[in-house]
């Protein structure tokens, strides 16, 4: 069965896109998973489908139907899990490097998906829809480091408005090509699917949207520099990306930097250190740090002082 929701448009609401407009609503829709439901004709004014550039007007009145999330064709697996916190809400995970993190082409096995299904069950939240069970945020297949999942929907719904209002502290530490100038800075430049590379994002004022990432100078190597990250903002690939345009890519970072791999990294270097939020529940604020990784600190024991 499907969720029917009826929405009346404010004026202070006139004008902007039905896809950003649903994904403000309460309701758990991201922006994306609102454009995909528009495009499936699902959402109407006086009973006929809208587009997703639509701008609603003030006093409309909106029908959504949003279907069930489809049943999985994914099999749990017995994955050892680093769960760092758990309760009858949420858990967060501390991802290895190299694990992905949902099922997709060609990653249909071995993914954090998989092993939350087997040490979850069917308690994980379903707002996500097809294959991406309980997943709030994603980080990187080479990106290692905290994750937050939601039990329920309840959960979810809570934990995906801190991140859309930005108050979900995200804090990041990289190892970088080259030798930054500044010691802190903010990078606010827009994000959007690069104009020739589609697998690839960039720094575009074309259908992008805004993307703001500081950055503090921990340590400087020899034609390395170690950084700690605050993301403002969470777009695809947005360090990866924001670090490349300052000149500075993450090291080896196959897609954003130099193709020449790194003696002893298989990706890039980059672990999501700290990650915070308000418990949907209780209200608490609750911060976790992860130590760094193995791979991460042994890569910084090779590098030598300038």
């Amino acid at each position: 069965m499907a969720e029917i929701y009826h929405f009346t448009v404010s004026e202070e609401q006139a004008g902007l896109r039905l896809d950003k407009f649903l994904s403000e609503q309460q309701i758990g829709l991201t922006r994306s998973l609102a454009e995909k439901y528009i495009t499936e004709g699902c959402v109407k004014l006086a009973g006929k489908p809208l587009s997703k550039s639509y701008r609603v007007e003030a006093g409309d009145v909106l029908t959504a139907e949003i279907p069930e999330p489809k049943a999985l064709d994914v099999l749990p697996e017995a994955i050892p899990l680093d769960i760092v916190y758990e309760d009858s809400d949420l858990l967060v995970v501390n991802k290895p490097k190299g694990m992905v993190v949902h099922p997709a082409p060609g990653n249909y096995t071995g993914t954090l998906v998989n092993a939350l299904l087997a040490y979850c069950g069917d308690t994980l939240s379903g707002i996500n829809g097809v294959i991406r069970p309980g997943i709030v945020h994603r980080i990187d297949k080479d990106t290692s480091g905290l994750l937050i999942v939601a039990k329920n929907d309840f959960a979810h719904k809570h934990l995906a408005e801190q991140i859309k209002v930005h108050s979900f502290t995200r804090i990041y530490e990289a190892v970088v090509y080259g030798n930054l100038k500044e010691d802190s800075g903010t990078v606010d430049e827009p994000i959007g699917r690069h104009p020739v590379d589609r697998k690839k994002m960039a720094v575009t004022e074309k259908n992008s949207r805004n993307a703001v990432t500081h950055f503090q100078v921990l340590l400087r190597y020899q034609g390395f520099t170690y950084v700690r990250l605050k993301l403002e903002t969470g777009r695809t690939h947005q360090i990866r990306v924001h670090m490349a345009y300052l000149g500075h890519p993450v090291a080896g970072d196959p897609v954003y930097g130099p193709k020449k791999p790194v003696p002893g990294l298989q990706g890039q270097c980059l672990h999501a250190r700290v990650i915070g939020f308000v418990h949907p529940r209780t209200g608490q604020y609750m911060e976790f740090t992860s130590d760094l990784p193995a791979y991460f600190t042994g890569f910084l024991g090779k590098l030598k002082q300038p």
